[in-house]
């Protein structure tokens, strides 16, 4: 489903160039649902916008359900980007139209009729579970439902991929967990194919099935998520594990009344 071969991404600063991305091979089967985790400024978010060219590649090639996204003009590159949905940290949406609005505005600019938008946005109201919010303001939902509409409005042109960057990094727990399990749900009943960025471990073992560590621009490790909490290989791995199980010492620590 995709493929990303050789993938380099410069940043020229008044006083450096920052290697973002360098030599990046990736493969992601269709129906998975993928990770990407990486630590602050690991180049994870600069990937993943580099799958729809929100960030254009210096140098290498991404292969997306058998099209070079790399090599696609501008009119063509808009047409393939209705079939790549995307899900933001900070929603992104408009706060002026209600949640009907901005789930039918990718539509409206696809130029689909207003009954198969009324018909497709209420299906997805549905699926996601704010069929009582249509006529809300983002003004007037929760950080949940507002990734719930995020998440119907990425889902509007029927896309084949997912991208999420850092979807639910700005919620609570709870409300995390819900969000993984409709991403779940998605997958299971849509077949969709997810690529997931996150600096959260519990994300990764809750939803994904394979995955890749980033550091300094590089994929330092991949595998399957099993793979990387049984036996991690990297030193960007072996760092995350063990944060994470000091956490837990702390936490059995403090509910045995500090013993």
């Amino acid at each position: 489903m995709i493929t990303v071969t050789d993938l380099n991404k410069d940043y020229i600063t008044p006083h450096s160039k920052i290697h973002a991305l360098s030599h990046v091979n990736l493969q992601v089967e269709k129906g998975d649902i993928f990770g990407i985790i990486g630590f602050s400024g690991a180049g994870k978010s600069t990937l993943i916008r580099c799958l729809n060219r929100l960030e254009e590649p210096d140098s290498g090639k991404i292969i997306i359900a058998g099209q070079d996204i790399t090599a696609m003009n501008k009119e063509h590159l808009k047409l393939a980007r209705r079939k790549i949905g995307m899900i933001f940290q900070q929603f992104n949406l408009l706060d002026a139209k209600t949640v009907y609005e901005n789930v039918a505005f990718p539509l409206k600019v696809s130029g689909y009729p207003k009954n198969q938008i009324k018909q497709r946005v209420e299906e997805i109201l549905e699926l996601v579970g704010l069929s009582d919010k249509a006529k809300a303001y983002p003004l007037q939902l929760s950080g949940g439902q507002k990734q719930r509409v995020g998440i119907a409005r990425a889902l509007s042109n029927k896309p084949d991929v997912l991208l999420s960057d850092e979807a639910t990094s700005a919620l609570d727990p709870q409300t995390t967990y819900s969000i993984l399990e409709l991403l779940k749900d998605i997958n299971a009943k849509l077949g969709l194919t997810i690529v997931l960025i996150t600096h959260e471990l519990d994300v990764l073992k809750h939803i994904c099935n394979n995955m890749a560590v980033i550091e300094g621009g590089e994929i330092v490790e991949k595998g399957s998520v099993e793979k990387f909490f049984l036996n991690p290989e990297s030193d960007t791995a072996k760092r995350f594990i063990s944060i994470l199980q000091g956490f837990q010492a702390k936490r059995v620590y403090k509910e045995g009344g500090g013993i």
